[in-house]
């Protein structure tokens, strides 16, 4: 998928765009001689997934998430700067945004809404259901089936569409057989509500068997250069050609924390959390990592990483310091 999807139609794209060029011939004049350079995004081999085989998306997506208020509840505390950041996301070329009906609760998708619709051709939006929000920093799993239903019908009239590209199982509920939750989900793929489904938070072995119930196109489970308890379910993805997305791709409230790392970033002119999204996309061709921030600034740096290469021998170095970390 190129660029040519994403119209220049907002305003402040050309500035953005060039600073972003700017920034980056800074970046690979600083590492001249060195082992990491700043490439096009569309020189990267592998820039690209098809997810469930008829959804090409950029690798380098963005999650909404953070564009909530404190403890993922509630309106951001500037809403315009919101909504300025998801469309500078878009005209910076990341093509499948992440969100949930629990962020917020509701004014995530809302938002997404707000900013971007009508939606740009070739746009994907995954939104999740699955989990209710007693309150800030509060998560319950809810999975019963007609509580799903309502769920995807209340996402359909939230971000404005008719039908979702991607909608995923925010986590199986322990209280509700999985084949029942996502038998409610099949039902409403079959009426034309959902294209694709996911899962989140899942194991190799919970993944086979929701297969057998529907097709997985997608899980999304916490994974990044420091934490890779699911390594077992990258595995898996990879192998299946499963697109994963992690979350918390650049360590989340709790960040990355390596010195030697740090250092490795530091040494090469970019900052850590940039050196880990490109490791992830790196790591596996199945990856679709979807930093998210309410930042500009941050956005700008996230979707530069992309553009880093570094050589074979510093790759191994680098695996080799993040198996430690």
């Amino acid at each position: 998928m190129n660029s040519e999807r994403f119209p220049e139609n907002r305003r402040g794209v050309l500035s953005r765009r060039l600073f972003l060029r700017a920034t980056l011939a800074t970046g690979a004049t600083l590492l001249a001689g060195r082992a990491a350079t700043f490439l096009a995004a569309s020189a990267n081999e592998n820039a690209s997934f098809t997810i469930g085989g008829d959804l090409p998306v950029h690798r380098l997506g963005f999650g909404a998430m953070r564009l909530t208020g404190e403890g993922i509840w509630g309106w951001p505390p500037d809403r315009a700067n919101a909504r300025k950041v998801l469309q500078s996301a878009v005209e910076l070329g990341a093509n499948l945004i992440d969100t949930a009906d629990a962020y917020g609760p509701e004014t995530d998708e809302l938002l997404i809404a707000e900013a971007l619709y009508p939606y740009p051709k070739g746009l994907v939006i995954a939104t999740k259901g699955g989990q209710i929000r007693p309150g800030p920093n509060q998560w319950v799993p809810k999975g019963e089936p007609e509580y799903l239903k309502q769920c995807v019908d209340k996402s359909l009239k939230r971000l404005k569409l008719d039908r979702i590209d991607l909608y995923q199982l925010h986590r199986v509920d322990p209280k509700v057989p999985m084949e029942d939750s996502l038998g409610a989900l099949k039902e409403m793929q079959s009426a034309g509500k959902i294209r694709h489904i996911g899962l989140s938070e899942v194991s190799p072995e919970q993944v086979q068997r929701a297969r057998k119930i529907v097709p997985i196109v997608t899980v999304q489970n916490r994974y990044n250069i420091t934490d890779r308890k699911w390594d077992n379910t990258l595995a898996y993805c990879e192998k299946e050609q499963i697109g994963f997305m992690p979350w918390a791709p650049v360590g989340g409230s709790r960040g990355v924390s390596s010195d030697a790392l740090e250092k490795v970033a530091k040494d090469h002119g970019i900052t850590i959390y940039q050196l880990g999204l490109a490791w992830l996309l790196h790591r596996s061709p199945v990856m679709l990592p979807i930093p998210g921030t309410s930042s500009l600034k941050h956005l700008e740096e996230n979707m530069a990483a992309r553009k880093i290469q570094f050589s074979p021998e510093e790759w191994k170095t680098i695996d080799a310091l993040a198996n430690t970390a």
